[in-house]
């Protein structure tokens, strides 16, 4: 259907809003698709033809994590792939210093005791990197029944938790199928930037509290080891860095792993200052690395190397920062700014910029919302129409219930699922044939996960399928 460019001209002022663009959609009757930068829709994969490309390169990304305990060099060793995240031990003049601590106290005690037959020279501080738990729940382990060991941390350390949130309940449901802790073995590749299975002896139980806080820097001397300890607003709002300048050594906490970092957690998180995430980073890049320690992920040697790697990171979340901000002030909706941010060709193909954990559209609907809140500055949104409502609408303009549902099942035939999905959450809205629509929405969820490089997409597609799937043989 033509228009003329007047009305075009209109239709762009006014009809910007995700919901009129699905109205514009059916009385076209055209099937939009929404591109995604994760994966491309449009082939229907049979177990014979193997794994998309996108599981092909998670499953390699499953190297990150073989179990070993790599030495940097004569003085710093790290455990890698024991439990979710990293831990260190720096060994001093006379004493060691230990840098985050695991989540479960049994993987805790098993990489100590590794430790413990490199160095059996006492803990004399252990240094939190962050509040996360899979970084602090295994601190007993480290330091035995020693009363004097410095445990450091910054001021408001886990400060913004889950377990301080009124929603705490359906954070943890959402955090166990972003983490797919329920999923069967065979389903589970990795976590994206830990392994798929961690350990589930005594999760948190070895915590100890900081005894030394510190608000943006501090230089310490602890075993004969200087120290400086920066702030470093990122994947939380206390997280710090350490750098040990006479090992050449710096450590980043999760502000730094191999993956496009995870500016926006989808178990749901408080914002995470993505423009300070990206100049932390930068800070970093200004010593002379020679040896660098993630929270997640193996280690990196050499500082061209280290410079390459910071340098690309600090790039692509500023990038995605800056490109949100400028859509935003040019008035695009949400929907629109998602559309319009992409990193640079130069920075896409990076080993460690791919979407394994963290995602480019979710980094920027973060920002969108931090910035402006839930309005978008479409008119249209300031008072929608319920959902059921909507979905009514939409579906009278199909043809129907039956024609929706044969839209839906074309859909998946066609391997349009996510187009799929969408219809058939319309059909839901109404409780139109439950049974048929629920079997096709866990079939489409299982398509998506299939195609997903994201670990934590792809672990709560698989989830939410399941408790689906559950749900729906359960008597009412």
């Amino acid at each position: 259907m033509m228009k003329s460019n007047r009305n075009q001209e209109v239709f762009k002022s006014f009809i910007k809003a995700d919901s009129l663009m699905r109205f514009s959609v059916f009385l076209l009757g055209i099937i939009f698709l929404q591109a995604c930068q994760n994966f491309t829709e449009g082939s229907t994969l049979s177990e014979k033809a193997g794994d998309h490309p996108n599981i092909i390169k998670l499953k390699g990304q499953s190297a990150e994590f073989t179990p070993e305990i790599v030495k940097l060099n004569e003085n710093v060793y790290v455990a890698v792939g024991y439990d979710g995240s990293n831990a260190s031990m720096v060994i001093g003049v006379d004493g060691v210093v230990i840098i985050d601590a695991l989540r479960a106290l049994g993987a805790a005690e098993k990489v100590a005791e590794q430790f413990r037959e490199i160095s059996r020279k006492p803990v004399k501080a252990l240094i939190y990197t962050h509040g996360h738990e899979d970084h602090t729940g295994g601190a007993s382990a480290f330091i035995e029944d020693s009363k004097d060991v410095q445990i450091i941390a910054r001021v408001g350390f886990k400060d913004e938790l889950q377990e301080h949130s009124p929603v705490e309940p359906i954070l943890k449901q959402r955090n166990a199928r972003q983490f797919g802790r329920d999923l069967l073995a065979k389903d589970v590749i990795n976590r994206g930037v830990g392994p798929g299975n961690t350990s589930s002896d005594r999760v948190g139980k070895g915590y100890i509290a900081p005894n030394t806080t510190f608000n943006d820097s501090v230089f310490l001397t602890i075993a004969g080891i200087d120290i400086e300890l920066y702030a470093a607003n990122g994947e939380t709002n206390d997280a710090l860095f350490v750098w040990i300048p006479g090992l050449e050594t710096l450590f980043t906490g999760d502000n730094y792993y191999k993956s496009f970092p995870n500016l926006y957690a989808i178990r749901g998180s408080q914002y995470r200052d993505v423009k300070s995430w990206g100049e932390s980073i930068q800070k970093m890049n200004t010593f002379p690395v020679e040896y660098l320690v993630p929270g997640h992920t193996r280690p990196l040697s050499g500082n061209a190397a280290v410079h390459h790697n910071l340098e690309n990171y600090s790039s692509a979340i500023l990038s995605v920062y800056r490109q949100t901000i400028d859509a935003m002030n040019k008035g695009y909706t949400l929907q629109q700014t998602v559309d319009s941010v992409r990193l640079a060709d130069s920075l896409i193909n990076q080993p460690n910029l791919q979407e394994f954990y963290g995602s480019v559209p979710w980094g920027v609907r973060s920002i969108f919302l931090h910035y402006v809140g839930w309005f978008d500055g479409n008119p249209t949104n300031l008072y929608p129409l319920s959902s059921r409502q909507e979905a009514k609408y939409i579906i009278e303009l199909a043809g129907g219930e039956s024609k929706m549902l044969a839209q839906l099942n074309e859909a998946v035939k066609e391997g349009k699922y996510q187009w799929g999905l969408q219809l058939a959450d319309y059909l839901l809205q109404i409780d139109f044939e439950p049974t048929i629509v629920i079997s096709a929405k866990i079939k489409l969820l299982r398509n998506l996960a299939a195609q997903q490089i994201n670990a934590p997409a792809r672990n709560y597609y698989l989830a939410y399928s399941y408790e689906m799937e559950k749900n729906s043989m359960e008597p009412n």
